[in-house]
């Protein structure tokens, strides 16, 4: 009963009181009990329950079994505790794949991906679950392309994917935006007959989504013979990032009349599609509906978006009374979400009051510095982007380097700013200086607006032409057909200056170019974009 319980979903505290009503019924607990039980303490994080456990499976002289070990080394990997664990699988005399899997699992967790793989690298025989571990892993701690390359490796071994592998590979194909390769793993789940799996569905709706192809979630979700919470959310957020708000809103209603009740999560994806498409009455009306029918205590995600919503919308007096009004004390992300508004609507004192809460709440995080700059570019206060650089300087704050990807022929590509280490970097540059002439011939004009140095306008210029995302962009375009749609995605938001040009671009070349930014897809055709300059 209590191995049942645990290895049960959501039955965890049930197993740790059947254990502890087996305990006052004077009945002695095993080594099957106890590697039953010890799953229960690993699943809820409970360390002290487990370490109590531990206590008496010494006392019990359990504690060279091999599963019983196994059991530990899992809790205690689990729990954070990797040093206990390593310590515990050293000893073991004997180990099995799930005890190695454990340790792989559990320095995963931590974000110790060398550690990981030196012990997969170790590991005597590897199964189904080490490997998906690893691929799980990498795609959690931003190594998305490692775990594409483990996920090829993995089939070379003649290991058969299961729904967890499936679902794993497929979250780093969205996280690189890597369709072409994200469309062949889905191949491979309809030839393995997983393709009505609702956990193996959401993944691809999500996959789809964040390649661009958000048609193709559309047709995923709606071929679904069953959906959860976690597809309706898929879906609802697959729209949001897309900035298609009231298609997100039509899900969401959809959902709750199918009977599904909403969770945090979930409101958290409804008011960010009004965010993006500037639906400032349904993000009122939907922060309300969480608290007053759903009874769900907004989280400072919530407020966060609630401050965007408002600070996009020029509603700033209106936002800063929303975050004095705040239940909990507001963290970087809410003040974060004001500064970047400031920036938009060119407010300078509101701005130098946010990012001086900012700096006080965390100084070394390089978003209000870079924000803050922004605004100072934007009217010419070079004193103030000196100060802010000596700032940086004194409190060894580094700015995060842009990065844009792009796929092309299952392969992705990475460029930084001004970037020149690529094979066809020659090419890259060249395409670049065409189609800058063609630009400015069709009327396009550099935004220089928040370049950060005060400099000659021509220098200013020559700043902004060999952006990352400008350099894959050229990229996709010298090595595509006519016709085929550049897809890049780029780490940071994408600049102004950029926008614009990916406009131009569009229309001189007929491409459809879709750009995902840190913030929200960007979709441009015919020299317009899908947000229609609402970002």
């Amino acid at each position: 009963m209590i191995a049942g319980y645990a290895q049960t979903g959501g039955h965890d505290d049930e197993a740790l009181d059947l254990f502890c009503q087996m305990q006052l019924a004077g009945v002695k607990p095993n080594a099957k009990t106890f590697a039953g039980v010890l799953p229960a303490c690993s699943n809820l994080a409970a360390l002290e329950t487990g370490m109590e456990m531990h206590g008496e499976i010494i006392r019990s002289g359990l504690q060279s079994d091999i599963f019983v070990n196994s059991a530990l080394v899992d809790m205690y990997a689990k729990c954070g505790c990797t040093g206990r664990a390593q310590i515990l699988f050293d000893r073991m005399p004997q180990r099995n794949a799930f005890s190695w899997t454990a340790m792989i699992v559990g320095y995963m967790q931590v974000g110790d991906v060398d550690k990981a793989r030196k012990l997969f690298e170790k590991m005597p025989e590897r199964n189904v679950v080490s490997w998906t571990g690893m691929i799980v892993g990498c795609a959690q701690n931003g190594q998305s392309l490692e775990a594409l390359k483990l996920y090829r490796e993995m089939k070379e071994a003649g290991m058969k994917p299961d729904l967890k592998t499936f679902a794993s590979v497929l979250s780093a194909c969205a996280n690189l935006a890597a369709m072409e390769q994200g469309m062949e793993i889905h191949q491979e789940i309809i030839r393995s007959g997983f393709q009505s799996d609702v956990f193996v569905d959401s993944a691809l709706i999500d996959m789809y989504a964040k390649c661009g192809r958000i048609d193709k979630a559309r047709d995923v979700f709606d071929k679904m013979p069953r959906r959860n919470m976690v597809s309706w959310t898929a879906m609802t957020a697959g729209y949001a990032m897309h900035g298609y708000g009231k298609e997100a809103l039509e899900v969401f209603e959809k959902m709750q009349h199918s009977g599904m009740k909403p969770d945090s999560v979930t409101f958290i994806c409804v008011l960010s599609a009004c965010c993006h498409a500037g639906l400032v009455d349904e993000g009122r009306k939907y922060f309300d509906r969480m608290i007053q029918c759903y009874h769900i205590e907004p989280a400072m995600e919530h407020y966060g978006c609630m401050v965007d919503l408002l600070g996009r919308a020029g509603l700033l007096s209106e936002a800063i009374g929303f975050i004095n009004s705040m239940a909990i004390t507001p963290d970087a992300t809410v003040w974060v979400s004001l500064l970047g508004a400031c920036r938009v609507h060119n407010n300078v004192e509101l701005g130098e009051q946010v990012a001086g809460h900012l700096f006080e709440l965390d100084c070394k995080n390089p978003a209000p510095y870079v924000l803050l700059s922004n605004i100072y570019a934007a009217v010419g206060r070079w004193d103030g982007i000196d100060r802010v650089r000596k700032m940086m300087k004194d409190r060894g704050v580094k700015k995060m380097p842009g990065c844009s990807w792009i796929e092309v022929n299952k392969e992705v590509h990475a460029f930084r700013v001004e970037d020149k280490s690529h094979p066809q970097t020659e090419q890259i540059y060249a395409e670049l200086e065409i189609l800058s002439s063609q630009m400015k011939a069709a009327g396009y004009v550099p935004n220089t607006k928040f370049v950060l140095s005060d400099v000659e306008e021509e220098q200013k210029e020559q700043a902004l032409c060999y952006h990352s995302e400008k350099l894959a962009i050229a990229f996709g375009l010298i090595n595509t057909s006519p016709g085929t749609v550049i897809r890049v995605i780029k780490n940071l938001r994408v600049c102004v200056d950029c926008h614009s040009a990916a406009k131009f671009i569009s229309k001189i070349v007929a491409r459809e170019i879709v750009l995902r930014d840190a913030i929200r897809f960007h979709h441009f055709k015919d020299g317009r974009c899908s947000c229609g300059d609402y970002w």
